[in-house]
């Protein structure tokens, strides 16, 4: 416990030493968007905007987002006070999000394009790492039947056998590697294996990352956010999802399962469009939608699925033949289902799921209706700290490297990825 006092210790005085490197936190802010100019005011003039709300950083600005007036003559230690706050202010959360959801956008793409990252197949334990076995992949076990591991050297390196190399995991080991990749492109890869302890980094059963120092649900998470049905994220803005965990679960008892391995889909958000976002806020979050994959769940018990993947030819792909072959009584129930699943949420709410890829929820919603069909689904996000620990622990990295270089540019730009 002392030792994990100092560095936090250590860690919060860095800003303190950052304020002596002229341009530190100013140079941060700039980055993430913030324009500063010095006007004829009488006090600052801040004004951070609805910048979750933006589909840009270019567009937060172009709306006025991201602006600060300085008064003439303001003294540098008011000045820097003021950069400080701007630190922990929603709108620079926000525009931390663009760079987070892009970090998640290339990690997601990256873990899809590998056709050896899989889910099925003969593996020994929870996580396969092929016949070369974890350590020729950068990891180490340290649970048995394979229920966790953490890196055994370069942090990166054990990420990029999930880039590159072979591995068989489920949907659950899916989303934490999708979300420490997306750590990893928002650091570059010198950084990340520099800022993050291999333990932080451990993966394995969710039961099994409480009793680690994981940096998601272990000793190192440190402040979550706690909204499961969106409604505070909604009411943000679509920024503020991308990148976050969570589940798409069975509403019904167990029993009713037929198929034990799609009982449940853990997903990252790695997109949410305007119309999407404008819906989720209408309807308060999720919980909405719950109720409508409960209505499509229930009218899908009126159709005989024929073949493999019905729903998802009839539905998803709107197979043109399957439907010319559905008698005219169940025409109108295929209509309610499409109208329902036109809505904005089900096609522009975008997520990662291993081994599915990047798809809009609304395929996941239908597929789920072939492989379980006696039980409907919900959506909650999961617990999480982008927003708080982590962005702090980015923040601060930026901070650190300031100072120690005296050029308040990008992290990531000084380290390759690869």
């Amino acid at each position: 416990m002392r030792g994990r006092g100092m560095g936090l210790a250590l860690l919060l005085a860095w800003p303190l030493q950052a304020l002596a490197v002229p341009g530190c936190m100013q140079g941060l802010l700039e980055r993430l968007g913030w324009r500063f100019e010095v006007a004829a005011v009488a006090a600052p003039q801040v004004h951070g905007g609805a910048v979750c709300q933006r589909a840009s950083l270019a567009a937060a600005q172009a709306a006025g987002d991201l602006r600060v007036q300085w008064p003439m003559g303001m003294e540098e230690a008011e000045r820097q006070a003021l950069l400080a706050t701007l630190l922990d202010d929603p709108a620079t959360v926000c525009a931390y999000a663009f760079e987070l959801g892009a970090a998640a956008q290339r990690a997601t793409q990256a873990l899809q394009d590998n056709p050896g990252f899989r889910f099925s197949g003969l593996q020994l334990g929870w996580i396969g790492f092929g016949l070369g076995g974890a350590p020729a992949q950068g990891w180490q076990r340290v649970r048995s039947f394979g229920r966790g591991y953490v890196p055994t050297g370069h942090n990166s390196r054990a990420l990029q056998a999930f880039y590159s190399g072979n591995v068989r995991a489920e949907c659950g080991v899916g989303r934490q590697v999708a979300q420490l990749a997306t750590q990893r492109e928002l650091y570059g890869d010198a950084a990340f294996d520099a800022e993050f302890t291999p333990a932080e980094l451990s993966i394995g059963t969710f039961l099994a990352l409480h009793g680690t120092d994981s940096i998601l649900l272990g000793a190192h998470a440190g402040e979550y956010v706690a909204d499961g049905k969106a409604v505070r994220t909604s009411a943000l803005g679509r920024q503020a999802f991308v990148g976050v965990p969570g589940f798409i679960e069975h509403v019904f008892d167990p029993a009713t399962l037929d198929d034990l391995s799609n009982q449940a889909e853990n997903f990252i958000v790695v997109s949410v469009g305007e119309q999407a976002a404008q819906a989720l806020a209408d309807h308060g979050g999720l919980a909405w939608y719950d109720q409508r994959n409960r209505e499509l769940w229930a009218l899908a018990q009126d159709l005989s699925r024929l073949g493999q993947r019905y729903f998802e030819r009839l539905l998803f792909e709107r197979d043109a033949g399957l439907r010319a072959q559905l008698a005219p009584r169940y025409r109108p129930v295929v209509e309610r289902m499409d109208q329902l699943l036109d809505d904005p949420f089900y096609q522009q709410f975008v997520i990662y799921v291993h081994p599915r890829g990047i798809r809009p929820i609304g395929y996941h919603v239908i597929r789920l209706l072939d492989r379980n069909p006696r039980t409907p689904f919900s959506i909650d996000l999961a617990l999480h700290n982008l927003h708080t620990t982590l962005y702090r622990r980015w923040r601060e990295a930026q901070l650190r490297h300031c100072a120690a270089t005296g050029r308040p540019g990008s992290l990531t730009s000084d380290n390759n990825r690869r």
